[in-house]
């Protein structure tokens, strides 16, 4: 990967970055509008995406989109709604061929940039309001992916654990909203949503692939360029550094494997090398398979079908999630927290630092064999104020000593515990 990130402001309120590698053959060009998560307009604008993917003006149904994209070598046209910290992110990508490799010396990149910014500017709309038709099979489909989460156990224990965890914040939030809310969806709201879209969001506008930017560069400052907006301000989410007390949830429902998630906060981290330790830290605790909670808790002892513990590196929540048989609840929980003891007090040896960098190196190196992991990393980048590559990391990560994870480890204090059940004894 050749780490050849740029990024300008093309406009108040609108981004463009780059990073461009020889090695491909495509470009992927994504608008994210990024929002601070509300629970009074989070659902409604969970759909738009969706919505704007049926069409534009200039190609005003599917077909006719569909056809477009043919003539472009079989462009992709794709959307997505993600959270980042305490922020809803819409997101509208198109992915192509290059410049090089088309016919008659046709612009891939314009084109492409062209289309997404009919779509994203210029939908199809009568009257200043979407079609009912898209709308309402669009908010089916909201409902349906909502409804979806309770058959994932494993998802949607996350989901609980982390909206106990921070309830009353915006972290709590959910990224593509509530079905109560989903279910009042129509045209009208809609249509207002995607007006207040565009004209608060930060506009996060990223080329990633092989050819030119600048190309794309130049037709998104255009449009934007003319428009009259007022961009909310995005910052670093904040949340609370350490538990004042544990929270402790049980829910039952018809599961044959329990689900036990424990949410702990990391303290207050405030330099790169502590970021780093932190890291290192919860790969040694659960992130890799010669992690302790998968050597002790679920190999060893097997009390545990799986135990994995994640870092989300933009808020410094930390979650260890669990598969375990009812009666062993208590056990998983003791041995979990046992596992962060031995960390707190060095009980482990050199070789599984080394072997922990090196599965985390080994990860960061594959970042740059998709465009998409690619785009993720910077945006992801972006929203915590930063701008490091995955070799910064890289680096980062053999300056990392025990000292340092042993004080990482002693940040960590448990918040959250949440237990998914059966609602018979198993």
């Amino acid at each position: 990967m050749s780490d050849q990130f740029q990024r300008i402001q093309l406009c108040g309120g609108v981004h463009f970055s780059s990073v461009t590698d020889p090695k491909f053959k495509h470009n992927r060009i994504t608008a994210n509008m990024v929002l601070p998560l509300n629970r009074d307009t989070v659902t409604n604008q969970a759909v738009v995406p969706f919505v704007l993917r049926k069409g534009s003006r200039v190609c005003p149904d599917f077909t006719q989109l569909n056809r477009r994209l043919c003539e472009l070598y079989g462009a992709n046209l794709s959307c997505d709604v993600s959270k980042f910290g305490g922020y809803q992110v819409l997101e509208l990508s198109i992915y192509g061929i290059d410049d090089r490799f088309a016919m008659d010396g046709q612009s891939m990149i314009a084109s492409c940039a062209q289309l997404l910014t009919e779509v994203l500017l210029d939908p199809n709309m009568n009257g200043g309001l979407f079609s009912e038709q898209d709308v309402e099979l669009e908010k089916q489909q909201i409902i349906d992916t909502i409804e979806s989460l309770i058959n994932d156990k494993r998802a949607y224990a996350m989901s609980r654990c982390k909206s106990i965890m921070c309830e009353g914040e915006t972290l709590a939030i959910e990224k593509y909203g509530y079905i109560e809310d989903a279910k009042r969806i129509t045209a009208q709201s809609a249509s207002e949503a995607y007006q207040n879209i565009m004209k608060t969001a930060q506009v996060e506008l990223i080329f990633v692939g092989c050819g030119n930017p600048e190309i794309a560069a130049d037709i998104f400052a255009k449009a934007f360029g003319g428009l009259r907006r007022s961009p909310v301000a995005v910052e670093r989410t904040v949340t609370k550094l350490s538990a004042d007390h544990v929270k402790e949830t049980t829910d039952e429902m018809d599961v044959a494997q329990s689900k036990l998630v424990m949410g702990f906060r990391t303290g207050n981290i405030t330099s790169r090398r502590e970021f780093g330790a932190t890291r290192m830290m919860v790969a040694l605790f659960g992130g890799t398979p010669n992690s302790r909670l998968f050597t002790y808790v679920r190999e060893k002892l097997s009390l545990c079908y799986y135990c994995a513990a994640r870092f989300d590196r933009l808020t410094g929540l930390m979650f260890v999630d669990s598969g375990v048989e009812k009666r062993n609840k208590q056990k998983a929980y003791d041995e979990i927290l046992k596992q962060l003891d031995v960390l707190r007090e060095g009980g482990f040896s050199d070789q599984e630092i080394v072997a922990s960098r090196l599965i985390m190196q080994n990860s960061l190196k594959s970042v740059g064999d998709s465009l998409g992991a690619i785009e993720e990393w910077y945006l992801t980048q972006i929203m915590g104020g930063e701008c490091y590559s995955p070799s910064d990391e890289t680096e980062l990560l053999e300056e990392i000593t025990r000292e340092d994870i042993i004080a990482a480890a002693r940040r960590v204090t448990l918040d959250t515990v949440y237990f998914l059940t059966g609602k018979e004894a198993e």
